[in-house]
């Protein structure tokens, strides 16, 4: 949809089940007592479809919002929790922020204003109105919580955006966001051990369980401010490889292997036909082409050019390159300097000097 892949992750099949159950069993039978079995069931069917197009709906919102801010939007997943737009990058601005936080609860808000103005109108008719009655107040519920200010949940995108805006810049702004998502997320267990010794075990385990998945999401946004406070400062040109051996752009894969990887012990080739470098390749391309197709494939063909898009400058910052590497969805990148071939940074490499980096602060 608008070009964004939507995935089902394996987890949504269970929960689509366990509320399809629990409308068809439990919900329906209270408030429309009467029906057949077959009736629960294809009612309860509908209704979670429509739920779950209804959580797709909000995250379209969001996703709507970041591509007209130009932020990237990589994939929509349905999972246990409802729904997740994974975006390229964070927005470049706190009202950028704000706008493509709001949209989501905006959009539920108003699903439910028209779900719930459907199902009034259509009172007389029980097997269409009592699901868009159940629809409008889902909503409404899905708007509420998401608007609950604990980071990453959409309320606490709103707060980062707030002290984002007032508060002096995006790190602080994001600990401070992720730090209040931890105490809602451990109110969240709390609440549930709480129900729990009280006899609500269902309800227990579940607010648990989603204290313990925004605990861990917001512990995350908190490491990944942590780790653009540590790159800071840092170009590519610290982080990248330069000991690269000279190939040349006909030699073959598995001579290359034989050659140069296991007597060389070299990870990194620059790919040269005359005096500069056309490309690089690294141990980690080598190894995506299969060992029957390394006699058939040469250096030149696997290589990445330096002349294309994936390419950074010596200069550039190596914050920027991680996202742009993830971005891209790309683990190799030649740094050029002035046209010329430098160096490469891979993704393990890169991710290898930020553990060195993090154990020589410790």
């Amino acid at each position: 949809i608008l070009g964004i892949p939507i995935r089902l992750h394996f987890s949504w099949f269970l929960i689509a089940a366990l509320i399809t159950w629990s409308l068809a069993a439990g919900y329906f039978p209270q408030t429309n007592p009467g029906w057949n079995t077959a009736t629960y069931l294809i009612v309860g069917a509908a209704t979670s479809l429509l739920f779950f197009a209804s959580v797709l709906f909000h995250e379209l919102g969001h996703s709507v919002l970041a591509l007209r801010e130009s932020v990237p939007v990589k994939s929509i997943t349905l999972f246990i929790f409802g729904g997740v737009a994974r975006i390229g990058r964070e927005p470049p601005t706190a009202g950028a922020e704000f706008r493509i936080a709001i949209a989501g609860p905006l959009t539920s808000l108003g699903l439910a204003a028209l779900f719930g103005g459907l199902g009034a109108l259509l009172s007389e008719y029980a097997l269409v109105a009592a699901p868009l009655a159940y629809l409008g107040r889902i909503n409404l519920l899905l708007a509420a919580f998401n608007m609950i200010p604990g980071f990453p949940l959409d309320g606490g995108r709103v707060l980062r955006a707030a002290l984002w805006q007032f508060g002096g810049g995006y790190e602080k702004a994001t600990r401070w966001a992720a730090r209040t998502g931890q105490a809602v997320a451990f109110g969240f267990i709390g609440l549930g051990v709480f129900q729990f010794f009280l006899g609500g075990m269902t309800n227990g385990l579940w607010l648990a369980f989603i204290g313990w998945y925004l605990n861990g999401a917001a512990r995350a946004s908190y490491q990944q401010v942590a780790l653009q406070e540590m790159l800071t400062g840092l170009k590519a040109r610290n982080v990248m490889i330069e000991q690269c051996a000279p190939v040349p752009g006909d030699l073959r894969l598995d001579r290359l292997v034989e050659d140069h990887v296991l007597k060389g012990d070299q990870s990194c080739f620059f790919v040269s036909d005359s005096d500069d470098a056309q490309g690089v390749v690294t141990l980690q391309d080598v190894k995506g082409v299969s060992p029957s197709q390394r006699e058939l494939l040469t250096a030149g063909q696997v290589m990445t050019s330096a002349n294309s898009g994936f390419a950074a400058e010596a200069e550039d910052d190596a914050w920027g390159l991680l996202q742009k590497m993830n971005e891209d969805g790309v683990r190799t990148v030649p740094i050029l300097e002035n046209g010329r071939l430098l160096g490469v940074v891979t993704l393990e490499h890169l991710w290898n000097q930020i553990r060195l980096r993090s154990e020589l602060a410790a």
